[in-house]
C-alpha cells in the first residue's frame, strides 16, 4: 500500500478578502460615525490594505469593521498583519496599513516540522518544499492526528491542509 500524504500550506482566498473589503467599504460609507470625516479603506497594490480617517480611534474602528467582515467570510485574522498596530499621522489624517501574510516562510515551516517531529505520531515524515510542508505517513490516521495537532497548536500564522491523499 502506498504512503498517504498531505500538504500543509498558509494561503489566503483572495476573493473572500476582496469581498470582505468591499463589504467594509460599504459599511464605512453608510455608518453615521464615519460621515464627513474622510474615512476610507482600500487596496494599496496587491498585498496592502490602507485605512484612512481623521482620528486614531476612527482608524481603529475601520480596522475592527474589516476584521469582523473577514471573520464572517471565513478568513483567519492571522493572515492580516497590521505591524505595530499604531495609526500613523500623515498631514491631517491618520493612516493604518495592513499587509496580507501568505505562505509558510522558512522559519514558520521549520516550526511546523519541529512540532510534528516532537509531538506528532512517530511514523510521519515531513519535507519543506518552497512555501509549503509535505507530510507523509503509511497511516491516514497519523495524518489526521497531525491535522488535529496543528489546529490546536498556538501558531502565529494560519495553516490549511491540501492534497490529502
Amino acid at each position: 500500500m502506498a504512503d498517504s500524504s498531505m500538504d500543509i500550506v498558509s494561503k489566503v482566498d483572495r476573493q473572500e478578502v476582496d469581498n470582505a473589503l468591499n463589504q467594509a467599504v460599504k459599511e464605512v460609507a453608510q455608518r453615521y460615525d464615519f460621515k464627513n470625516i474622510g474615512a476610507s479603506i482600500a487596496w494599496s497594490g496587491t498585498e496592502k490594505i490602507v485605512m484612512i480617517a481623521n482620528s486614531e480611534e476612527r482608524v481603529l474602528a475601520i480596522l475592527d469593521v474589516l476584521q469582523s467582515k473577514l471573520i464572517k467570510r471565513g478568513v483567519s485574522l492571522k493572515h492580516l498583519d497590521t505591524g505595530e498596530n499604531e495609526p500613523q499621522l500623515s498631514g491631517k489624517e491618520y493612516r493604518l496599513e495592513a499587509t496580507l501574510k501568505e505562505g509558510l516562510a522558512g522559519e514558520n515551516a521549520k516550526k511546523v516540522t519541529k512540532l510534528i517531529r516532537d509531538e506528532g505520531p512517530k511514523g510521519v515524515k515531513t519535507q519543506i518544499t518552497g512555501d509549503e510542508v509535505r507530510a507523509t505517513s503509511k497511516s491516514r490516521d497519523d495524518l489526521q492526528e497531525v491535522q488535529a495537532l496543528l489546529k490546536n497548536a498556538d501558531l502565529d500564522f494560519a495553516v490549511q491542509f491540501t492534497n490529502y491523499r
